[in-house]
């Protein structure tokens, strides 16, 4: 994994919270047992965006926390908490670092069940499917 520090040069890029809400539609995989995907071989790169306290506390209650822990210790970004912690301005502000501010530039994201791989080109991933996948 490469971790760049960088400024806003990319804003259409992977973030976290993106990554948050995808999954496997390969047919006959089964999407909730390969939640979330896994993602390999990732550039990241940290983009600042604005703090907004009020829409982190709405973004709270959306993410799947098991599948953002997973991807944060898989990614090496640090050891998320087994429960959510309350949302104080602290945790609200880390979590907006690591959902909205972590970027993968590029890598790939695969199914752990049908191990159909997504990759990351620039920022954008590729879940577009073959006919016959579908």
């Amino acid at each position: 994994m490469r971790y760049f520090s960088l400024s806003a040069t990319r804003v259409n890029t992977e973030r976290l919270l993106t990554h948050n809400m995808l999954q496997c539609h390969v047919k006959n995989c089964r999407p909730n047992e390969s939640f979330p995907l896994t993602i390999k071989d990732p550039e990241l790169e940290r983009t600042e965006a604005e703090f907004n306290p009020d829409f982190m506390r709405g973004l709270v209650p959306k993410l799947d926390w098991t599948a953002l822990r997973k991807t944060a210790g898989a990614l090496g970004l640090g050891d998320l908490p087994a429960e959510m912690p309350e949302a104080t301005d602290e945790f609200l502000q880390m979590l907006h670092a690591l959902v909205l501010e972590t970027r993968v530039v590029s890598g790939s994201m695969v199914c752990d069940v049908c191990h159909h791989v997504f990759p990351i080109t620039n920022g954008i991933p590729n879940m577009l499917l073959q006919a016959d996948e579908v």
